[in-house]
């Protein structure tokens, strides 16, 4: 457990039993609540759309709302918990986000429901990293820490498919409102818990960031935004010109602050670790693969094959147990052989699958053209998460933990949201140039509407998963040049049990 040593002005953490197991189960339980939040609306979004009035184009913000207030506040989440204390930070993150749930599953207009989603953004964005932090806190170094991490790590890979589940389950035989409502007592419930097993941390002087917490989060918000407005309305619409001109504008004056700044949000000096930034970069090439193919195969699923809520959410369900199994052995056995063995093994077949999944077509069945590749996909990210928790957080000083485990998180949603932006583009233009192909082939007066709406959709999922693939290969190539973690760099890393 992390040290009690009281210092003046800062309260005491409350005595209580070692529990480190509960601890454990509270920190994972809202990294849980956080992360399946991401895909858990996906289900329900054809419920929503009448529902709320949404347009067709305006209906993806229900997922941009979330991911770009969520990746773009991480960092000052993070920074945060460092110097307000990480138990109260992360109690704050966690109620706020079970108030967003709350207004997000009593909307009654559109406005209302991506407000509540931003909000709810907020809130994951405040928690996450203190959770991932505070297993620092609460854990001590070596294999009781690195068990956690396991533990974390897991949690935090199969919370997609988990979430596309429960989305299923609670749109089909409740409503799609439920799938707010269900956050509500679950933060109740984690929040009573926090004081009594999780141990405050140290609260360190400093400052908020402010410039540099608006000018990243700007900047990525302006450039996912011009990636879909792209998708939209094309490369050379002004808009779209001007928003990729205002990221670079923004993300160079972030860069800039956190250069000059005394107390920069990020210590960029993190990324000057190869082993470190090269983990970083590794999950932004993942998230990006991971993010788009939920997104890809659900529409897939249930235009094509036809699959109700729940059918479609149980038809991922094998991503979530084959991480779990994976993570389990990965983490069992990082100590013996390193985490770079396991990052190149897990990148290939992440690429393996990707390569699999462009094959899609209408004819495709679930079986061969859906549930073999997203396995192989997934014991990828089995042998992957836990490696790059463990490289990404190892050997940072305690004072740089939370900003540390702040910009893993930052990779993993930026990447997800830049990754999902980038292939929705590449999937418009492939939908656009099949269907002006078919219109010029006669093929369109040949087949039904039916039967053209599939070929065309399938042609542009697969197109999307060919390019997702470029994704997969840059992960395993920073693996293999520029990653050098060994084994001896964790020691004190033996049997790392992962459960959920």
């Amino acid at each position: 457990m992390a040290s009690s040593t009281h210092i003046p002005g800062v309260a005491a953490p409350p005595r209580r039993g070692h529990h480190p197991g509960i601890a454990l189960a509270v920190i994972a339980a809202c990294q849980m609540m956080v992360v399946l939040d991401a895909t858990i609306v996906n289900i329900a979004l054809p419920s929503i759309q009448p529902a709320l009035g949404f347009s067709t184009a305006d209906l993806s913000w229900v997922l941009n709302a979330y991911t770009l207030t969520f990746g773009g506040l991480l960092l000052l989440g993070a920074r945060a918990g460092d110097i307000l204390g990480r138990r109260r930070t992360f109690m704050f993150g966690l109620l706020l986000f079970g108030f967003a749930s709350l207004l997000g599953g009593l909307a009654t207009n559109a406005a209302w429901l991506l407000g509540a989603r931003a909000l709810q953004g907020v809130g994951g964005a405040i928690a996450a990293p203190t959770a991932l932090a505070l297993i620092a806190t609460n854990f001590a170094a070596g294999k009781e820490r690195n068990r956690a991490f396991g533990v974390f790590a897991a949690v935090s890979g199969s919370g997609a498919a988990i979430g596309l589940l429960a989305g299923g389950l609670l749109t089909e035989y409740l409503s799609w409102r439920w799938v707010f409502f269900v956050n509500v007592p679950i933060a109740l419930v984690i929040a009573a818990a926090v004081p009594l097993y999780l141990t405050e941390s140290v609260r360190l002087p400093g400052r908020f960031d402010v410039a540099g917490a608006v000018t990243s989060t700007l900047g990525m918000t302006a450039l996912v935004y011009g990636f879909i407005r792209a998708a939209q309305d094309g490369w050379s619409d002004p808009l779209t010109l001007t928003s990729f001109a205002a990221a670079i504008v923004l993300l160079g004056a972030f860069i800039r602050i956190e250069l000059t700044s005394a107390q920069p949000i990020t210590p960029l000096h993190l990324l000057a670790d190869r082993n470190r930034g090269g983990s970083y970069l590794v999950m932004l090439c993942l998230a990006a693969a991971l993010f788009s193919m939920f997104f890809f195969l659900t529409l897939f699923v249930q235009e094509v094959l036809g699959y109700g809520p729940l059918k479609a959410g149980l038809a991922f369900l094998p991503v979530s147990l084959t991480i779990i199994v994976f993570a389990t052995f990965s983490s069992k056995n990082l100590a013996r052989f390193g985490p770079r063995p396991f990052m190149v093994v897990g990148t290939l077949l992440n690429a393996a699958g990707l390569a699999w999944l462009s094959q899609i077509d209408e004819q495709s069945t679930y079986v061969t053209g859906i549930l073999l590749p997203i396995i192989l996909f997934a014991a990828g990210m089995g042998n992957l998460f836990v490696p790059l928790t463990v490289t990404a957080v190892s050997n940072v000083s305690d004072a740089e933990s939370g900003a540390a485990s702040g910009l893993l998180n930052v990779m993993q949603q930026v990447g997800g949201s830049l990754g999902l932006s980038i292939l929705v583009t590449v999937f418009s233009t492939a939908t656009l140039n099949e269907r002006k192909s078919l219109v010029s082939s006669g093929a369109v007066t040949r087949q039904s509407p039916g039967a053209i709406a599939n070929q065309v959709l399938s042609h542009g999922i697969s197109t999307a998963f060919l390019v997702a693939v470029v994704f997969s290969v840059l992960a395993f190539l920073i693996t293999v040049f520029v990653v050098r973690t060994s084994k001896e760099d964790l020691a004190g890393a033996e049997g790392l049990p992962v459960a959920v």
